[in-house]
């Protein structure tokens, strides 16, 4: 489909639960997808019931999160500024800024990748590696970040590009296929290619190959595209200065949001780790299980990003709000359906990830407390994609700052100095309950100040 016809029917005249269902869904699944393939590493590593493996990978999560921020960066900041362009019928310029997009992420992420390989002993030391674990986390990381992180990057890159012109359902197919390709990778190099006690090493070289292969399907689909924005030519030019102002007014505040998120992370499992590493594997299990419902809730997000942006920049606020109404009140419903549907399974749902019986009485425990926030962190991630969209990177980065450096990460140490192990699980709740009420308050002066509830 032409993407002017898109524009059209999607951005501007398609009925707004259509229009929500068609960027979104594709972004759901495919966050579902990716979310499986993530916990695939998991699944079958337990399958070796070694919970020292299980601790090991589950460490790097925060680490390879970290290396997502740098999507983010240009991903993030690119393709709300191309939306938006797009609402004001600026494709040229919208071309140059995804091709800057691209290629400064390439770069910087080059440098990470250099930077992890010469400082992952003492980075692993950091995230709480012990003697059990260090060299299985070592593993991982050497062929998830250091060597994939480029493709990695990349991917989630272009697809924000992708998506920013309504190609949502293109865009939600790389990641999904990657995703995809993971799981079936991950049982043939563990299992079959590689001798025993190379799990961790077969999940690796799965998840690299699956990344690389995304990657080439997204410079495929850039290239065959026939939109006037989506480009990998680099002769497209520079774009102007205030459009890369643009791009790392929204993207900066982007990426240290996600680096919070995961330093979040990184705190939680070096707090848990001094309780020993079947904590750690328990809290590791937890931490990727109860995404379920929350990548469903950034599904959405994602999904109307570029559906706001466009209308913000065309000055169609009325369609603007009755998309963030809409989106806002169907994640509520998915949130409190996810925590009736936890709380009966919780038991089943562990022993799916590892048979250890330790591991799964308190994974138990620990994921019935923790889904109760997630119609809250719903909210507050929205939050955070609907100033992104806006092009306030300021509000976004205040808000994102507020929760993670300010509530979340300072909770954590309150509570588990007064309530130990639990008094960790439960901050997830009590800081999020805070910040959600934050966020509205934040939303609803900006909304009237801007006058953005005028149709």
């Amino acid at each position: 489909m032409n993407t002017d016809i898109e524009k059209k029917e999607i951005f501007e005249t398609m009925p707004i639960p259509k229009a929500v269902s068609t960027m979104a869904i594709p972004m759901i699944i495919s966050q579902i997808i990716v979310l499986i393939y993530n916990m695939a590493d998991t699944f079958y590593v337990g399958r070796t019931n070694n919970p020292y493996m299980v601790a090991g990978i589950s460490m790097i999560l925060p680490i390879f999160n970290i290396s997502l921020s740098l999507a983010g960066l240009t991903g993030v900041g690119g393709g709300t500024l191309i939306s938006r362009l797009l609402g004001i019928n600026e494709e040229a310029e919208g071309k140059k800024v995804c091709t800057f997009s691209i290629y400064f992420a390439l770069i910087i992420t080059a440098i990470f990748s250099l930077g992890m390989l010469i400082f992952m002993d003492p980075l692993l030391k950091l995230v709480g590696a012990s003697s059990n674990t260090f060299e299985y986390a070592r593993q991982y990381t050497f062929f998830v970040i250091v060597i994939g992180g480029i493709p990695t990057v990349l991917s989630n890159v272009m697809s924000n590009l992708v998506r920013s012109v309504g190609y949502s359902s293109k865009a939600s197919f790389g990641i999904a296929m990657g995703g995809i390709l993971n799981i079936i990778l991950d049982p043939l190099f563990m299992f079959v290619l590689l001798p025993s006690g190379n799990e961790v090493v077969g999940v690796g070289i799965a998840t690299l190959i699956s990344n690389c292969t995304a990657c080439l399907y997204f410079i495929f689909t850039i290239l065959k595209s026939n939109s006037a924005v989506l480009s990998l030519n680099i002769k497209a030019g520079m774009p102007q200065k205030e459009s890369i102002k643009s791009i790392f007014m929204v993207g900066i505040p982007s990426s240290i949001t996600t680096l919070l998120f995961d330093l979040d992370y990184v705190i939680l499992d070096r707090l848990m780790v001094t309780y020993g590493d079947i904590p750690l594997a328990a809290i590791g299990i937890v931490l990727k299980a109860e995404r379920f419902p929350l990548n469903v809730g950034i599904g959405i997000c994602q999904g109307i990003v570029p559906l706001v942006a466009y209308n913000y920049s065309s000055k169609n606020y009325k369609r603007m709000n009755n998309i963030i109404s809409f989106s806002r009140r169907t994640g509520l419903i998915i949130g409190i359906l996810s925590i009736v549907i936890y709380e009966l399974f919780a038991v089943i749902l562990m022993r799916f990830f590892i048979s250890d019986a330790s591991t799964v009485t308190l994974g138990t425990n620990f994921i019935r407390i923790r889904i109760l926030a997630t119609p809250l962190m719903f909210l507050c991630f929205s939050m955070v994609n609907i100033f992104n969209a806006f092009g306030e990177g300021k509000i976004a980065l205040f808000l994102g700052v507020t929760r993670w450096a300010v509530i979340n990460i300072p909770m954590l140490f309150i509570l588990n100095a007064l309530f130990g192990i639990y008094g960790l699980v439960w901050s997830q709740l009590i800081s999020d309950t805070i910040m959600a009420l934050i966020s509205q308050y934040v939303f609803i002066h900006y909304r009237n100040k801007n006058q953005l509830n005028v149709s």
